[in-house]
């Protein structure tokens, strides 16, 4: 049964790229001229993973936390990473981000089309000029009052602790003067785990934490603002873990 919901998810997913490249391109089309920060093709392509959520049967997602009032405002948005499925479940989110990730998934075919249309910024971690490109990318996105979002571990652990917060993310707040906006993750490491592409039952759940102002702060506050950051998303996530245990097989809820 197992192997049969697998098939029947990543054929429906490729359904959903392909279906979903021409969506996506009508509306970078239009609203390209305008639309500078291209915020409304982000939104298109975010649309694609909520759809992929949905024909999952083995998902149920939800968010929560702070509410973003105004989804125009940027933040450098940081959260943990615990496999492929955050990004199914980031998406749900109410508001428009443009994600931070390898340059290996831009090469792929549609899918790395569709990313260069939402606005999303790639980065060669092993590569200097790549992630001061990147971060120069990531100031264009804030200056366009589009918020970015960082996994500041850089990569997935294996187990359960959360690996050491990078520098980068908090330095273009501090230096844009941008806050911080902390989001905790539970319960997608249980949905695909780090080196499998198979789906598994999951409950999960982000929320939004209180965003952490970086106005006045300096290059000497960065240490600082990332372990405060990882502190509090430490805290939030075994909160989360706990009510996950709680309320097993909960459904979908409304999202932030």
């Amino acid at each position: 049964m197992q192997r049969l919901v697998n098939a029947w998810v990543w054929t429906a997913l490729v359904l959903i790229v392909l279906i979903g490249f021409i969506y996506v391109s009508i509306v970078w089309l239009i609203t390209a001229p305008f639309d500078r920060g291209r915020y409304a093709a982000g939104r298109a392509f975010r649309h694609l993973a909520v759809a992929g959520t949905w024909i999952n049967p083995y998902w149920h997602f939800q968010t929560g936390g702070v509410a973003v009032d105004d989804p125009r405002r940027p933040y450098v948005v940081v959260a943990n990473h615990e496999s492929y499925a955050d990004i199914f479940l980031v998406s749900h989110l109410k508001w428009e981000m443009k994600w931070l990730a390898k340059d290996s998934i831009f090469k792929i075919p549609v899918m790395g089309w569709m990313m260069r249309m939402a606005g999303d910024i790639p980065i060669n971690r092993g590569n200097r000029g790549s992630a001061q490109q990147a971060l120069e990318a990531c100031r264009d996105r804030l200056s366009k009052r589009v918020s970015v979002m960082i996994f500041p571990e850089g990569t997935r652990s294996r187990g359960g602790k959360l690996l050491p917060f990078k520098d980068g993310a908090f330095q273009l707040a501090v230096s844009t003067g941008t806050p911080i906006l902390p989001v905790a993750i539970a319960g997608t490491r249980d949905a695909m785990a780090k080196g499998s592409f198979s789906f598994a039952r999951a409950n999960a759940i982000c929320s939004v934490l209180e965003p952490i102002e970086t106005t006045g702060l300096t290059t000497r506050d960065v240490a600082a603002l990332r372990d405060t950051t990882r502190q509090r998303i430490i805290e939030a996530r075994a909160q989360l873990q706990a009510e996950l245990k709680r309320e097993p097989g909960h459904e979908m809820a409304s999202t932030t």
